[in-house]
C-alpha cells in the first residue's frame, strides 16, 4: 500500500510538530517547510507529496502567493489551514487555486476526513487518467468534447476558445467538463459540489466562485453556463 505523503507549510512550530504528530500516527509521511521559499525550494528539488497543507500568514511569500506558484507548475491537493477565517479569505483562497479551506483551531477528526477525502480523489483521476493513457485512439475519441466555439480534452486536460488555449485550474475545469457532459441539465449548486468535489466537506459557495472565474476565463464572445436563478447553473454550448 502506498504510503501517503503530506507537505505541511507553516511558519509555527508548535503546529508544525502537531499536525507531523497527526499524520504520523496515522501512517502518512510528512515534510516540514517553515516559510514559502522553503517549500518552494523543496518542490524545485523534487520533492513530490501527495498534498499540501498550507497556512496564510507567513513572512516573505505569504500562502496566497505560494499557492499561486504551486498551481502554475505542480499538480497535488492544495489545503490551506488558516487563522483567517473570514468569508472573504476563503474566497481569495478558492479563486487562486485551493482545493480547500479549514480555519484554525481546527478538528484532528474533520481535518484527517477533510485530508483522506482529497487524497482519495486526487488518487482516482490519476488512475483514471492512466486507464486512458492505455486506450489511445478510442480514449481520444471519447474525451473530446466539442461544442461551437469550445473545445474540451479531458484526456490531456485542456481548453480552447475560439483556436485559443485557456489555462484551467484542475478544479475548473473538471467543473466544466461535468457540466459540458450534461448540456441543458440545470443542476443545483449543492448537486454540483457533490459531482465534482465528492465529499460532504466546505462551503457551496465553492461552486459559485469557481463559476465565476470560468465564465471570466471562457465568455468573451458567448454564453457557454447560464445561471438558473433559484435553481441552479446549466451548460448552454452548442455541440458540433
Amino acid at each position: 500500500m502506498k504510503e501517503e505523503h503530506i507537505l505541511v507549510v507553516d511558519d509555527n512550530q508548535e503546529i508544525t510538530d502537531l499536525l507531523q504528530d497527526i499524520f504520523e500516527s496515522e501512517g502518512m509521511k510528512v515534510s516540514i517547510a517553515n516559510s514559502g521559499a522553503q517549500a518552494l525550494s523543496l518542490l524545485e528539488n523534487g520533492l513530490h507529496p501527495d498534498l499540501i497543507l498550507l497556512d496564510i500568514m507567513m513572512p516573505g511569500i505569504s500562502g496566497y502567493e505560494l499557492c499561486a506558484q504551486i498551481r502554475r507548475e505542480w499538480e497535488m491537493p492544495i489545503l490551506f489551514l488558516s487563522a483567517k477565517g473570514k468569508a472573504v479569505d476563503k474566497v481569495v483562497g478558492f479563486e487562486i487555486g485551493a482545493d480547500d479551506y479549514i480555519t484554525k483551531p481546527f478538528d484532528t477528526e474533520e481535518l484527517l476526513a477533510r485530508v483522506r477525502a482529497h487524497l482519495r480523489r486526487f488518487e482516482r483521476i490519476r488512475h483514471i487518467g492512466q486507464r486512458e493513457n492505455t486506450k489511445q485512439e478510442a480514449a481520444a475519441a471519447m474525451s473530446q468534447l466539442s461544442f461551437k466555439g469550445l473545445e474540451i480534452n479531458k484526456e490531456t486536460y485542456t481548453v480552447y476558445v475560439n483556436d485559443e488555449k485557456v489555462d484551467l485550474s484542475t478544479k475548473e475545469f473538471q467543473l466544466l467538463a461535468f457540466l459540458a457532459e450534461n448540456p441543458g441539465i440545470v443542476f443545483t449548486r449543492e448537486e454540483i459540489y457533490d459531482r465534482v468535489w465528492g465529499y460532504g466537506y466546505g462551503s457551496l459557495n465553492t461552486v459559485t466562485v469557481h463559476i465565476k472565474n470560468l465564465r471570466e476565463k471562457l465568455e468573451k464572445d458567448r454564453t457557454f453556463i447560464k445561471t438558473q436563478w433559484g435553481t441552479g447553473y446549466v451548460f448552454i454550448g452548442e455541440r458540433i
